[in-house]
């Protein structure tokens, strides 16, 4: 609740007033220059009988030119006061640019007759897909030039891409503006002729049945681009007569659609934080009508994949760290389902990759994965073995049920992002793949470990942590923290060539397992989440305490960083302990978290009442105005901060950073740094290109390299 109401503080007279004195300035504050026109008044919000005042709510108007000069005009503050480190940041582009193969080449997989892969050539940004018949000695068919493209385009992205039964058309999305707005496109493959069937306002994914003529696809609602919808496409047809298959009006749940590995069904997934349904079509059928696995119930989780006569589901019925059941395709109803693996208080099932004579279970054991092989009929089970202390692994693209070998990807701290093809019978691995990584860098100059450290409840929070040898570890390192803790996402310790230019330049770099992932399990998530979220920011910062404490770094040399949930996560623990920083980026934050939930129009509210719990309900608003980042900005010194966003972020909206920094800009003490950049020209994701995305990067690390005095 604010204590103190602001008048106009902000302005649009910056181009000609802020500009003229910052030169050789550190920061200033936006209040000492005269206050915008009186339309823009502050917006009173008042819910449960309490009364907020938002000085700043008219930032939200997407089109109002004020608003956009507002946020060229901080761009260029940013530049000035950053100007400094340009030399720098290029160096750090050039440097992180130079550890990438640049004519680079995903590893080939293998479906329907055709390997398929991606690569890169030298100079350009965005990758080519292509295809071999046959064998890798093939002609190479290449599917997509996304650099021919995406000429023209300041942000161009494709996704999705599907090829028919037949093997002669693929259908892709496009995303030209970076809302995650796609037009599904469909080129035959054998003309290289683009139809006309181009669909708009989509997720970018869509599923061939085995006619080889209808499309399955999802639809996003105007406005919340919630995927709402599912229709189904007949190819030659305009999209105005497709046909309504499903309609979500659960403003709760999202829907999408899938094909079974097998590709015998078409699924349909609905799903809300808290529940799933799932619903089947035969694919020979595509004019049939879908029938349900489940009804959906409070409370209910659960995901479905096809073997044989079967359903096998991953589910959290009677199990708060999931199970696996079986039930026949015909009686899928859950008083059917039958138990595969049960319930175990310690370990987590993630997911499952079934193959003809195998069962590969994704399990996470004390924040560790870990790849459990189960044979159908013969040889006992057991686990692929991963030796270093802290690493990342997951299950690869296996398409092919009939194979005897796994595909999986491996990285650690230390070891870059490895493919590996594991034979399930000889329990052989073959490495398929290391991303190269270009220069001298060799592995063994790094040290990766884990730490534990302890929060005010008792709970033990794992932090991940990876130096370079030999830099003397004590409080003067500079130290780089990271977090994220939401959604149940689980942020592991694996591999970036980008991170290289942080540690041999003297820095640790940590990773805060905090509560609100899944590290630790289900438990960890539940504990991180609604009326327990602040245990999200009270674990971050007792990270950071610990890494003082046991002399890793201090005050004066510790840094913070998060993006999305993750800059929330930035927003309250600056809040609470700015003392503990001296410096810290927010990335596309998600800091303005009470008028955003009550606030339905826009994306993901209605989606994430249960995760962050639905303000119109009191405990909720109380709760959640507790922490939320911008309603708690108060009279304090605030650590040097970098907040970056993008104008057409459709997930955490620009506004929210910028409303955030202008109201810091009004309240904080002292005359540390506070900058906001926006991406005018892109989204969450930030820029599309491989290359332009390094220069974001470069920007973020210069930021704190500038604030540690190492300018090279």
């Amino acid at each position: 609740m604010n204590k103190r109401i602001a008048p106009g503080v902000l302005t649009m007279l910056i181009a000609a007033l802020l500009f003229t004195s910052i030169a050789c300035k550190k920061d200033r504050k936006m209040k000492d220059i005269q206050p915008p026109d009186a339309k823009k008044q502050p917006k009173e919000l008042t819910i449960h009988g309490d009364t907020r005042v938002d000085n700043y709510y008219w930032l939200n108007q997407r089109d109002d030119q004020q608003m956009i000069d507002y946020l060229k005009a901080e761009n260029e503050y940013t530049e000035a006061m950053m100007k400094p480190t340009e030399d720098l940041q290029e160096a750090l582009f050039q440097e992180m640019k130079g550890r990438i193969k640049e004519d680079d080449q995903s590893v080939p997989y293998k479906k329907n007759g055709y390997y398929y892969y991606s690569r890169y050539e030298e100079g350009k940004q965005y990758p080519i897909y292509c295809r071999k018949k046959g064998s890798l000695e093939a002609e190479e068919e290449i599917m997509l030039d996304v650099n021919q493209m995406a000429e023209g385009y300041s942000f161009y992205r494709v996704a999705g891409l599907s090829v028919s039964p037949n093997n002669r058309l693929l259908a892709y999305g496009v995303d030209t503006v970076s809302r995650r707005k796609y037009i599904i496109h469909i080129k035959n493959l054998e003309t290289g002729e683009i139809y006309e069937d181009a669909i708009p306002m989509t997720t970018g994914r869509a599923v061939w049945a085995n006619d080889n003529k209808t499309l399955f696809y999802t639809q996003k609602q105007e406005g919340t681009l919630r995927s709402h919808k599912i229709f189904s496409h007949k190819l030659g047809t305009s999209f105005e007569n497709d046909r309504e298959i499903f309609h979500e009006d659960d403003e709760t749940y999202s829907t999408s659609v899938y094909k079974s590995k097998s590709d015998q069904y078409i699924m349909i997934a609905s799903g809300s934080t808290m529940s799933d349904e799932y619903r089947y079509l035969d694919a020979d059928e595509p004019e049939g009508e879908f029938a349900i696995v489940q009804p959906r119930e409070r409370g209910l989780e659960y995901s479905v994949s096809h073997f044989g006569d079967d359903f096998y589901i991953v589910t959290n019925w009677k199990a708060r760290n999931f199970r696996l059941m079986k039930a026949p395709v015909a009686n899928s109803r859950k008083e059917y389902w039958q138990e595969v693996i049960p319930h175990r208080e310690n370990v987590l099932l993630d997911g499952i990759e079934i193959f003809s004579d195998y069962l590969v279970v994704d399990e996470r054991k004390d924040g560790l994965t870990r790849l459990r092989v189960i044979p159908w009929k013969w040889g006992e089970e057991y686990y692929i073995d991963f030796d270093e202390e802290v690493y990342a692994a997951y299950i690869s693209n296996n398409p092919d049920f009939d194979s005897k070998k796994l595909r999986f990807t491996y990285s650690s701290m230390t070891t870059p992002n490895s493919t590996y093809d594991y034979n399930m019978k000889t329990r052989e691995r073959e490495l398929k793949k290391r991303d190269e990584v270009l220069g001298d860098f060799d592995p063994d100059n790094y040290e990766a470990r884990r730490l534990w450290a302890e929060a005010d409840d008792g709970k033990k929070i794992p932090i991940s942590m990876v130096y370079r040898k030999g830099i003397g570890l004590n409080s003067s390192n500079p130290t780089l923290l990271y977090g994220y803790g939401s959604y149940g996402y689980t942020r592991d310790a694996g591999f970036s060539s980008n991170r290289l230019s942080l540690l041999d330049r003297g820095f640790i770099f940590a990773i805060a397992h905090v509560r609100g992932s899944q590290y630790l399990g289900r438990e960890w998530y539940e504990d991180g989440k609604l009326l327990n979220k602040r245990n999200t920011f009270t674990d971050f910062n007792d990270c950071a305490e610990h890494l003082i404490k046991e002399g890793y770094t201090s005050p004066d040399h510790l840094y913070a960083m998060g993006g999305s949930a993750g800059g929330l996560l930035m927003g309250a623990v600056v809040n609470m302990q700015p003392e503990l920083y001296n410096g810290m980026v927010a990335a596309v934050p998600f800091v303005d978290v009470v008028t955003t939930m009550l606030d339905e129009s826009i994306p993901l509210t209605t989606g994430e009442f249960d995760e962050w719990g639905n303000p119109k309900e009191e405990k909720y608003y109380e709760y959640m105005l507790s922490y939320s980042p911008y309603d708690n900005v108060k009279e304090q010194e605030y650590p040097n901060m970098l907040v970056t966003t993008g104008l057409h972020d459709s997930q955490v909206q620009y506004w929210e950073p910028a409303k955030w920094v202008a109201k810091l800009r009004d309240h904080k003490t002292g005359d540390n740094l506070l900058l906001l950049h926006t991406n005018m020209e892109a989204g969450h994701g930030g820029a599309s290109g491989r290359f332009e995305a390094l220069r974001e990067v470069a920007r973020e690390y210069a930021f704190f390299f500038f604030l540690e005095g190492i300018d090279e």
